[in-house]
């Protein structure tokens, strides 16, 4: 009575069940929606058997990784190194037109520290390595594609989930679904970024005990960015999206100034983002651009902290990797 005018009692809230500590990362990555197994009749290494054994020997690293643990070596066939080598000589040769200059420079750290070239495909723990040195982020191996929601999760932990297999040899310049190429070479450069990971960061932390609506809007949010973002450099569009960052022809499509059909351009608002339908199996026909990465990084902050509504409020310590929570609640699965 001397300190407030009034107290309220509340019963613990109900939210969806959400990691706390980085070990729980664990449980998400023995997750996966497809269990690293099954390929897609469309795939094209549906009918090559010696291919699905291969990957099914590379995904086991990520089923029995555990936090702490040094992420497992795989020992890359000539063939695999050839498929990475094709791919890896294109995006070289395209990137440092089109690429944002943050990408540009990080790529040729990574070449120095990390052993990314076109004869080698870079190792996930030396690059996690180099990662936690630069912005505190780190790699897990996993199997296969996880639900947005554990994704999303993961990076309010300030890690990445990412595959260690790679696409089939027959069409190194096409994959349905993320591998070494796009991972490595698309997403895990900006991850050295301070206000790429700051971005990511937020997006991760906005996701805990969040409501499904709101982790499609934020996942699509992320589509926009994170996988196909672009922002102005003077008079040009650059790319700083992994989808973008991997894909040498539609990098070149979304942001050469002699795209014939040219895709419809708005400018980066998370709002409007979070509710614009997108396709998955072709260029995309609508892009957001930022001012910068900065620009993009404010304003999504923005975004999470007034419009990504829950009664409780979390708060990441870097020290001990968990999660502080101001509020009792009840967590479903």
């Amino acid at each position: 009575k001397k300190t407030c005018q009034d107290v309220e009692i509340t019963s613990p809230i109900m939210v969806p069940k959400f990691p706390h500590k980085i070990s729980d990362l664990d449980h998400l990555g023995k997750k996966t929606l497809d269990a690293g197994k099954d390929l897609e009749s469309d795939h094209p290494g549906f009918n090559d058997k010696e291919y699905r054994v291969r990957r099914t020997k590379i995904v086991s690293n990520a089923q029995k990784f555990k936090y702490g643990k040094t992420i497992p070596r795989v020992e890359y066939s000539k063939q695999e190194i050839e498929t990475w080598g094709a791919v890896y000589t294109k995006l070289k040769n395209i990137s440092p037109k089109y690429a944002c200059s943050e990408y540009n420079d990080i790529f040729t750290l990574m070449e120095k520290h990390c052993g990314y070239a076109e004869n080698n495909i870079p190792q996930l723990q030396d690059i996690s390595t180099f990662l936690k040195q630069r912005t505190g982020f780190s790699l897990r191996p996993v199997a296969g594609l996880l639900s947005a929601r554990d994704f999303l999760n993961a990076l309010a932990f300030k890690v990445f989930f990412s595959t260690q297999y790679i696409r089939h040899h027959t069409k190194p310049f096409y994959t349905p679904e993320p591998d070494v190429c796009h991972e490595l070479m698309g997403h895990v450069p900006m991850f050295a970024d301070p206000n790429f990971a700051g971005f990511s960061h937020e997006i991760g932390l906005a996701s805990l005990g969040a409501s499904d609506r709101d982790i499609e809007r934020l996942a699509t949010c992320y589509w926009f960015s994170v996988e196909f973002g672009l922002y102005k450099q003077g008079n040009e569009m650059k790319a700083y999206g992994a989808g973008l960052l991997s894909s040498f022809g539609e990098l070149e499509y979304a942001c050469s100034k002699k795209t014939v059909n040219k895709p419809n351009l708005y400018p980066w608002d998370p709002s409007t983002a979070a509710e614009t339908t997108y396709p998955i199996t072709t260029f995309q026909p609508t892009y957001f651009v930022a001012e910068s990465l900065d620009d993009a990084k404010s304003k999504m902050i923005d975004f999470c902290r007034h419009e990504i509504k829950r009664p409780f409020h979390v708060g990441y310590n870097q020290k001990t990797q968990s999660i502080h929570v101001d509020r009792a609640l009840i967590e479903r699965n």
